[in-house]
């Protein structure tokens, strides 16, 4: 776990040439060094020479922080611990220089310190105290370490009376699987804020995650009353309810109150990933009564609807009536989808390339134009078609980082990564810090190659700019499992799943989890990522590297959710 660093590049010409007037060379020199080394995602040297530079920089706050957060970032607690020690002697009263203390004495186990440090923080006036304390849990690298310490907190009631303290903690000790230290917020929330919904949305989360999914809607039912009157508190509702994988409720929630095209949308969606058809019927059939007026949004999402329940022919209907207006442009995307849908592939084809010849309309459309095409040779398995699409493309926009990047992903799905790389790397050529693509490239490497290392120093890149991106967490996490690293790699895989629930970690999860030999623990997650996406690449390819077979699914689950991409999209709210 990491604290979330925000390092911005230090390297941009002006910044430089003002550093040049300002520090003495003794100071620029390392300065420099370190930056070229983090730009290059070559950590441990920057962490190196970021700690000469604040070395040198007698009485600099700025860098004695950022040579800290640095070094935290490289996992190099002894540099981590000099840095603090110079940021302590220059501002002993930063809140960020705390928050850096309780990390590190957490990371070297020295509990009490790290208690202290999160017990300064909780009880100053800055009302940031407490998320200043959360960052700083999340970022020990032992779970139960960070269990005990945050249960020392709250026994001591040094958590503020503010709800949203309250649930942040709630939800780190669910994060940590403690559910008795959950138990025990949950009984200080309900005693500090008697008759609060936002506690029985807290309270419901806890025993969906202890597994008891019944209590958890009984639960939910009971705020039911208050949410007809309060859309804030309906949509909070309607949240818990999707936590708790009830889509049906929270459909049936959302349907509350006044009804517009963005409600409409939610609920259109919610029934769709519930695969519950006949009830997405009924809420289409009552929209197209409606639907007289040339209304843009909602001819939209009637012809997502329609197209969720195959029915592409009214989908294409409703798309062609969309006339005018911002929508215009999405629904002559989403008439594309809908006639390949119907098997008119060439219609479908000549669609989209009227888009992508189309002078009037943003330059942004009509490369999407190219992908759109792309993608639907794709589905059909075209993919000498989905080369030649991506391949127009880039001749039209040379070096479009969105072109060469599906194309880099389309590469690497038919194995052939010595073209995905080159594709990325072209990225990087044009655009250096392009986050995607240096995640997209460490993860392939570290996934479908041995270079591990190469693929640590790209990962390293992109989690500088981006430190709590789940994605790249993940990334981070399978590259330091392919270098033998497991205990490392669960922490920070555990992370990436608590910031994003992807069926893709919850795979990486299970085969870290299998190999270090619990496999109840690992089947759950496995359970977990078949939920989301049976048809998961990572999953199935560790169900079968390791012989696993899975339980049959239970019925009712949520199911993978599609994006606007696909044939067959759950409907959703236009903007």
């Amino acid at each position: 776990m990491l604290l979330a660093l925000g390092l911005a590049p230090l390297a941009h010409a002006d910044q430089a040439r003002q550093a040049d007037q300002a520090m003495p060379a003794e100071t620029l020199a390392p300065l420099m060094a370190g930056e070229f080394a983090l730009q290059s995602g070559q950590l441990d040297e920057a962490a190196r020479w970021y700690l000469d530079a604040a070395r040198a920089a007698e009485g600099d706050v700025p860098l004695a922080e950022r040579a800290t957060r640095i070094a935290i970032l490289a996992n190099d607690d002894g540099r981590a611990a000099e840095a603090l020690a110079l940021w302590r002697a220059r501002a002993p009263e930063s809140p960020g220089m705390r928050t850096a203390s309780a990390t590190l004495a957490l990371r070297a186990g020295k509990l009490r310190q790290a208690g202290r440090d999160l017990e300064a923080l909780l009880a100053s006036e800055d009302p940031r105290g407490w998320r200043f304390a959360a960052s700083a849990l999340n970022g020990g690298r032992d779970p139960q370490a960070i269990a005990r310490v945050l249960d020392r907190l709250v026994r001591r009631g040094a958590i503020p009376d503010d709800i949203a303290a309250w649930q942040e903690f709630g939800r780190m000790a669910l994060r940590l699987d403690e559910p008795k230290l959950a138990r025990r917020i949950m009984d200080q929330v309900v005693r500090r804020f008697p008759g609060e919904p936002r506690v029985v949305l807290l309270r419901a989360t806890q025993l969906q995650q202890a597994g008891q999914t019944a209590q958890a809607r009984e639960i939910l039912a009971q705020v039911e009353p208050l949410a007809r009157t309060d859309p804030e508190m309906r949509a909070m509702l309607a949240i818990a309810y999707e936590s708790v994988r009830d889509l049906a409720s929270a459909a049936r929630v959302m349907a509350e109150g006044q009804q517009d095209t963005t409600t409409y949308g939610v609920r259109a969606s919610l029934l769709a990933r519930a695969g519950d058809n006949e009830a997405l019927g009924v809420l289409y059939a009552e929209l197209a009564e409606d639907a007289s007026r040339p209304d843009p949004s909602r001819r939209l999402l009637l012809g997502r609807i329609a197209e969720f329940l195959e029915r592409p022919a009214e989908a294409l209907g409703w798309y062609r009536g969309v006339a005018g207006g911002p929508q215009r442009t999405e629904a002559r995307m989403r008439a594309a989808v809908a006639l390949h849908n119907l098997g008119r592939r060439e219609e479908a084809y000549a669609e989209a390339r009227a888009l992508q010849d189309d002078a009037g309309v943003a330059d942004e459309v009509r490369r999407d134009a190219y992908l759109l095409e792309a993608e639907m040779r794709q589905r059909e398995g075209d993919h000498e078609g989905e080369l030649e699409v991506l391949g127009r493309g880039i001749a039209a926009w040379p070096d479009d980082p969105a072109l060469l990047y599906a194309r880099g992903l389309a590469w690497e799905r038919q194995d052939r990564i010595d073209r995905a790389e080159a594709d990325l790397r072209r990225v990087l050529v044009t655009d250096p810090e392009n986050v995607a693509a240096l995640n997209a490239l460490g993860y392939t490497l570290a996934d479908r190659t041995d270079r591990y290392r190469e693929a640590l120093e790209l990962i390293d890149r992109a989690r500088t700019a981006e430190p709590d991106n789940a994605a790249i967490v993940d990334s981070y996490g399978w590259v330091l499992y392919r270098l033998g690293r497991s205990q490392e790699a669960l922490v920070e895989l555990r992370r990436a799943w608590g910031l994003m629930k992807d069926p893709e970690i919850a795979a990486h999860l299970g085969e870290v989890l299998w190999t270090l030999g619990r496999r109840a623990d690992a089947r759950r997650y496995f359970e977990e990522a078949r939920a989301l996406d049976p048809e998961n690449r990572a999953l199935l390819r560790a169900l079968e590297q390791f012989g696993i077979t899975l339980p049959p699914a239970a019925a009712g689950g949520q199911g993978a959710s599609t994006d606007a991409g696909t044939p067959r999209p759950a409907p959703e709210a236009t903007p």
